[in-house]
């Protein structure tokens, strides 16, 4: 039971940080979308991802194949084009790395 709280509210904490680096990023790219866009764009990316990788595995093509889908989401949440979308999604990675350096209790990425 300890285990499946402890799952629980990690996730939810993480679900926390990744939508408010979403939210900042995409306001400093001029963005207006509020931040429940963010929010849908992490839950999708975190879906997008676990389904990439439970059906290719823990690999670099999970990863590529993963980030391609995440960035047509991103692209059709924001209504944006492909160069801004990725643009905006390098700049998420990179700030997530950096917060997962100052919170390494998490586990997993954001």
């Amino acid at each position: 039971m300890a285990d499946v709280v402890s799952t629980v509210l990690g996730f939810i904490l993480a679900l926390i940080v990744s939508t408010i680096v979403i939210w900042v990023v995409t306001k400093l790219f001029g963005e207006r979308e509020g931040i429940g866009t963010a929010l849908i764009a992490a839950i999708i990316g975190t879906i997008i991802y676990t389904i990439a990788y439970w059906l290719l595995g823990d690999g670099l093509l999970a990863a590529i194949i993963g980030g391609i889908v995440w960035l047509l989401a991103l692209k059709g949440l924001y209504k944006i084009g492909w160069l801004k979308a990725l643009a905006i999604a390098i700049v998420i990675w990179l700030l997530t790395w950096l917060v997962g350096l100052i919170l390494p209790t998490l586990a997993g990425p954001l």
